[in-house]
């Protein structure tokens, strides 16, 4: 939200010969000018979009007005300068006198008697009944716009199960299950779920709604108290968030390499949970360990004072940070909300088995072994590998690249890719976890795959049935292709292009000759045929033999 002008005036300067050179450095509205020849001001907000006073204080009325009645005359008497219709759009909701004898008279405003959603506005008096101060979001053109739109099309009924539908949970699947949800509370008599609905006039950015806001609160499978706005005429989804807030805070703890990490964490009955709610998803990113070695998905990650500081918890501090960090490099550089583009949550599994020297995206979740101590240290200490397994669920609800030949090394290809996307200080992959004991090692390179014994251009494309076709060795024919590339353009514009092909244009089988049509085609769309970009792109291919 852009931030409104504020005015501050002294007292008895507000008919004239003096004015601070914060107000004279700025040309007064109509509005503005007309707040000063009948009132005395002292401290002024305006919006200026809609030229409306979202607060002032001073002396605003020389006679006193002590009912609500009298309010709605004073209210009248400067239409022109709060630009509401006291009568038909405020509705009072409540008023209060506090200890030093001010009443305070709060309203909602509302089109056809349907409340217009974030728009209340108070009146405040003094003792004696003279107006101290008026404050609120009015939304003068609400009435205007949404005059004749106030009937919905959509019952309550269907909006509450539009909007469970929009957050991917059922209604029956909020039920607790105890052997599961440690962040469930004793039983009691406040319900496990809340399903609610109210008509409410919505704006968003400039355009307003006639909607159903959808209320959906429940704690298991996760806190939530959610708002969701449907469409009253044809079951859209407006708006949507979740405002569960109270339980959030923020711990720290020591990662893999030993390096510190500060953790969006939960906490609950005196236990904080590696369980973050802070990100603008309807899903949440949590943590969890192994039961046993091989159970998933494991019991929550826990800790008493909210300082992961054992060594037992490193790998748990890492998969839930990084599993942030790439979150929000997908949501912050594409746009993207979570890998299915609809808020999913992000879970990830640390200590999987016994010395499991892998990591790997199960269809439903991040699995992390502990490694060896010799081939691997747990693996969730790289950003790269958590980047590059969160990146085969985006490929998954993108492309699709089937998990062989070819397109399975393309799979990997762009897991790889983006890794270097989100950790951009080198070309390697897995630098971080593997062979501990040796220095600058690797598990491939975006810059030199034959280092790593992967191919670097057709000529040397391994055909063997092990690996899927090899999915995990000719990678490295895309990736240096992807090399070349951002050598060429920069990390910039190559994300960009990538992303594009990924998800616009890549498809189940695409082959690395469909990938260079789909990375070119995406160049095309975003800096124009035969451009510059467009021909690096080519040419980067060009070297690695995929014409």
């Amino acid at each position: 939200m852009k931030k409104r002008a504020a005015f501050v005036l002294a007292a008895g300067l507000a008919f004239g010969t003096l004015v601070p050179s914060s107000y004279a450095a700025v040309q007064p509205s109509k509005a503005q000018q007309l707040v000063h020849e009948k009132m005395n001001i002292l401290q002024e907000q305006w919006n200026k979009k809609t030229d409306s006073p979202e607060f002032l204080a001073g002396t605003l009325s020389t006679k006193p007005f002590k009912s609500e009645k009298e309010i709605r005359e004073f209210l009248k008497a400067n239409k022109d300068i709060y630009k509401i219709n006291a009568d038909e759009e405020l509705t009072l909701i409540d008023t209060q006198t506090d200890n030093l004898g001010m009443t305070h008279y709060k309203y909602t405003q509302s089109v056809n008697g349907v409340p217009v959603e974030g728009s209340e506005f108070i009146v405040h008096t003094d003792k004696d009944g003279i107006v101290k101060a008026t404050n609120g979001k009015l939304r003068p053109d609400a009435s205007t716009k949404m005059k004749d739109k106030t009937t919905a099309k959509i019952t309550s009924k269907e909006a509450i199960e539009l909007a469970w539908k929009h957050i991917g949970v059922a209604k029956k699947d909020t039920e607790p299950k105890t052997d599961t949800a440690p962040l469930v509370k004793g039983k009691s008599d406040v319900p496990d779920t809340v399903e609610k609905s109210k008509l409410v006039v919505y704006e968003k950015n400039g355009a307003y709604y006639l909607t159903h806001k959808v209320e959906l609160q429940f704690i298991y499978p996760y806190p939530a108290n959610w708002k969701i706005y449907v469409d009253a005429s044809n079951g859209q989804i407006v708006d949507a968030y979740n405002a569960v807030a109270d339980g959030a805070t923020s711990g720290y703890g020591y990662g893999v390499l030993g390096d510190y990490k500060a953790l969006n964490t939960y906490y609950s009955n005196g236990t904080y949970y590696l369980y973050d709610v802070t990100k603008p998803m309807s899903g949440v990113i949590e943590t969890r360990t192994a039961q046993n070695g091989s159970s998933l998905p494991g019991v929550y990650s826990v800790d008493s004072n909210n300082a992961w500081t054992a060594s037992s918890q490193a790998a748990d501090v890492d998969a839930h940070y990084y599993a942030g960090v790439v979150y929000d490099y997908y949501k912050n550089t594409h746009g993207r909300n979570s890998f299915d583009n609809n808020g999913a949550t992000i879970r990830s599994t640390v200590h999987y088995s016994y010395q499991y020297n892998n990591a790997f995206w199960n269809g439903t979740q991040m699995v992390y072994g502990d490694g060896d101590g010799r081939t691997f240290a747990p693996l969730s200490g790289a950003l790269d590998v958590v980047a590059h397994e969160i990146t085969h669920a985006v490929t998954e609800r993108t492309a699709g690249l089937e998990y062989r030949d070819q397109p399975g090394a393309l799979n990997e290809s762009m897991s790889d890719v983006f890794g270097y996307f989100v950790e951009p200080n080198d070309y390697l992959i897995g630098e971080d976890v593997y062979t501990p004991g040796v220095s600058g090692d690797a598990l491939r390179s975006l810059s030199n795959p034959p280092a790593y014994g992967q191919p670097a251009h057709m000529n040397n494309y391994v055909y063997t049935t092990d690996d899927n076709g090899g999915v995990h060795t000719n990678s490295g024919i895309p990736n240096k292709a992807a090399y070349l590339t951002i050598s060429a353009i920069g990390k910039a514009q190559a994300e960009k292009i990538y992303y594009r092909a990924l998800t616009l244009y890549l498809t189940s089988t695409s082959n690395f000759s469909n990938a260079r049509a789909a990375l070119l085609q995406s160049a095309a769309d975003l800096y124009g045929y035969g451009s510059a970009t467009y021909n690096a792109v080519a040419n980067a291919w060009n070297q690695v033999g995929v014409y």
